[in-house]
């Protein structure tokens, strides 16, 4: 998985550092991995990570004890989280032929709403094990179950062939648990609006289960501080996912110049195309797709799409 393609593209950039012929070839190869190992890594942070950080927090929430290296490590994991997201949102972006980058505020915003919005789902997750620690495995089946669906509703074409089409759906169906994640190509503003109402009411609906059931103890008499913070942490996520598309998106630039490279625009004369070489043996269909459900196309440029240039 992604610890090989990161082996193996140091071993690729170690060749581009001292390469002296074929140099560009070389540093196109390095982009086609780098956004490979973006995608791979969003994978792994919540088909792996998050479902640990979520025990992890679960544990320390059951016996009230937290060491200092486990109170580091929670602390790094959630940072990761939002890191990840921010890093696949960048490596999308590198497709975009003329494109424009993130600036660092922008960066900041798009970090700063991610972790708040994830930070709450994770901790109503867990206290409702702490609740009723089997009703994790009756609720993620349920949630996953809806997301798997709404996923296939909007009609995913990621894979080759079915087989593991349904399963990059359901992998997708694990991100959404946690995450928004867009998956079509079209206005993504009633989506979201829909992902994130649900999913609002149902870790609302966790956090009241939990308090309902058992009300904390004075040894955990600062969970309901915990607790009252989260609400008010996911709509601060929200405001700043607001503010950030309002206006510290690169689309806000784009639109000044009568151009549009969003799924949320209503297009624009100059078709958006993606960056492309002359080698059509490094095409990386995968991110492609993917930059495709988040960058409005008004024509399919013929050429082959290519990796972005990211490392050049």
């Amino acid at each position: 998985g992604s610890s090989h393609r990161c082996l193996y593209a140091l071993k690729v950039g170690w060749r581009v550092c001292w390469a002296k012929a074929e140099e560009e070839d070389e540093q196109r190869h390095m982009a086609f991995l780098s956004h490979d190992i973006s995608m791979l890594r969003l994978f792994e942070t919540f088909l792996e990570n998050t479902p640990q950080l979520t025990l992890l927090l679960y544990i320390i929430l059951r016996t009230n004890k937290a060491e200092l290296s486990q109170g580091l490590g929670m602390v790094t994991a959630f940072l990761c989280v939002s890191w990840s997201l921010l890093d696949y949102h960048q490596s999308l972006r590198s497709f975009v032929q003329d494109k424009y980058e993130l600036s660092l505020g922008s960066s900041i915003i798009y970090f700063l709403w991610n972790l708040f919005l994830v930070c709450p789902r994770i901790l109503v997750v867990a206290l409702f094990a702490l609740f009723w620690p089997y009703g994790v495995a009756v609720h993620f089946p349920l949630v996953w179950l809806a997301m798997f669906l709404w996923v296939r509703l909007q009609g995913t074409d990621f894979m080759e062939s079915p087989g593991p089409e349904q399963l990059y759906r359901a992998m997708v169906a694990v991100i959404l648990y946690f995450s928004w994640f867009n998956v079509a190509q079209g206005r993504t503003l009633y989506r979201s609006i829909i992902y994130h109402g649900f999913i609002l009411v149902d870790s609302t609906l966790l956090a009241l289960a939990w308090l309902w059931a058992r009300a904390p103890s004075e040894e955990h008499s600062y969970l309901l501080l915990v607790v009252s913070a989260a609400l008010p942490c996911y709509l601060l996520g929200l405001g700043l996912r607001v503010t950030y598309y309002k206006w510290l998106h690169p689309n806000v630039r784009v639109q000044q110049e009568d151009r549009y490279d969003e799924v949320d625009a209503r297009g624009g004369k100059d078709g958006t195309e993606f960056r492309s070489f002359l080698e059509p043996d490094l095409v990386n269909r995968r991110m492609q797709y993917l930059a495709q459900t988040h960058i409005s196309l008004s024509q399919l440029a013929q050429q082959p799409f290519l990796n972005g240039a990211a490392a050049l």
